[in-house]
């Protein structure tokens, strides 16, 4: 039987996988995408039955970053990944096979396989000279629009591949674009990040293995579940901001008792990214825990759009620069403060254009001038609803009712 025919159930027990670490693994995916807790037994059951899908794996103008994160995975491990889930069958990094093997490993998949792999890219696309970036004498750009094009999903991982990352940056000498700009049309789900996350690139590759679709995308194709919230909304530091507490200097005070980063330049307030709550290396830690501000590398054009990396924003809506809790406070007294002031001019107001000689009208005046007479029961002649009978100095009555005394 060939390798792509066995279910990951087969590939499971082959290797020894225990059932208990899949079933863990089936839970944390449907955490992180989002999914109630009973999703985790569909997507163990899925999984179990599913044909293993063939997968490739493209890498252009990149620092073979993104496929770094993945091999530090534990979300699975790498092994596990490419041993139960899919038929790994390209990716020059981990490969054993090297020069026309590979090529022509890569060339059986798209052939044989056309409109039912995965294609991963990794690495913006030169669109300028070939030369820039060439595999086997064919330029990335060829190479992606035969793969990419032929694919059932493509998904591009980290900053190059989404948008043309720091080779895209100006002067941009080597016309770099991402994969949905050098290559359109396709079916496409970014994954940016400098890297990305390889716990969100699990989780989407199961969410494509139990449903049989992508997730539902922002408008930078990019998933929700990831990056549906801003940074600055998720982040341990936010009751700081909101406080007006932040670090000043890199050495200061605030800084070791992990004040807001907002004045060193953290770009979480314009980013979208779960790094808060996902975090890196087996969920240890993420770079504002570590005393950094966010980059907002998984922004669009992050590299041109972020620096100079250490100068704040130019304004957050809501309270937190410059603004401490007493600022609020003495605020909020003044409004205070105001407020009764323009009570008290509007009930001076209103007594000066009382008509001269005209009584004074209403529950407090009346009571104020009224000898208040309280009876037991109802009065004489009532509804029997029972209430009080005030007697004014000239000697007329007016009743209210529902307050006598039982």
């Amino acid at each position: 039987m060939p390798d792509g025919e066995y279910s990951v159930a087969d590939v499971l027990r082959r290797h020894g996988v225990p059932r208990r670490k899949f079933l863990k693994f089936c839970g944390s995916m449907a955490t992180i995408l989002g999914l109630p807790l009973s999703a985790a037994a569909q997507v163990a059951s899925t999984l179990e039955k599913k044909r293993r899908p063939v997968l490739v794996w493209l890498e252009f103008q990149d620092c073979a970053g993104d496929s770094e994160s993945m091999l530090r995975s534990s979300h699975p491990s790498i092994a596990e990944l490419v041993l139960s889930f899919f038929s790994w069958e390209y990716h020059e990094t981990i490969m054993a096979a090297a020069g026309k093997q590979a090529n022509s490993a890569l060339d059986r998949v798209v052939r044989e396989e056309a409109g039912k792999y995965l294609a991963i890219v990794e690495g913006s696309i030169p669109t300028g000279d070939p030369g820039y970036c060439t595999i086997g004498g064919r330029s990335a750009l060829d190479i992606a629009k035969q793969v990419c094009s032929s694919a059932a999903a493509v998904i591009a991982v980290g900053s190059c591949a989404f948008d043309g990352g720091p080779q895209r940056s100006t002067p941009n000498p080597t016309g770099a674009l991402g994969v949905g700009e050098a290559v359109p049309g396709l079916n496409l789900v970014n994954m940016s990040g400098c890297p990305q996350n390889s716990a969100n690139a699990a989780a989407l590759l199961v969410s494509w293995l139990t449903y049989g679709r992508m997730p539902a995308l922002d408008a930078h194709k990019r998933p929700l579940f990831a990056y549906g919230h801003i940074i600055h909304d998720q982040c341990e530091r936010r009751a700081n901001f909101d406080a007006g507490r932040f670090v000043e200097r890199w050495d200061d005070d605030g800084a070791k008792r992990g004040y807001c980063l907002y004045k060193m330049g953290c770009k979480g307030p314009q980013a979208n990214f779960n790094c808060p709550v996902v975090r890196w290396n087996d969920g240890t830690s993420w770079p504002v825990q570590s005393g950094h501000g966010c980059a907002a590398c998984a922004s669009p054009r992050f590299w041109d759009t972020a620096f100079p990396l250490y100068q704040r924003l130019p304004g957050v809506p809501g309270f937190g620069v410059d603004i401490t809790a007493g600022k609020i406070g003495g605020w909020m007294t003044a409004g205070v403060a105001t407020a009764l002031g323009l009570h008290g001019i509007a009930s001076a107001a209103r007594a000066q254009m009382r008509p001269r000689g005209e009584e004074p009208r209403g529950p407090t005046e009346i009571g104020r001038r009224s000898a208040l007479v309280e009876r037991e029961g109802p009065p004489e002649n009532s509804d029997r609803r029972g209430g009080v009978m005030s007697i004014g100095p000239d000697g007329t009555r007016e009743f209210r009712y529902g307050a006598y005394r039982r």
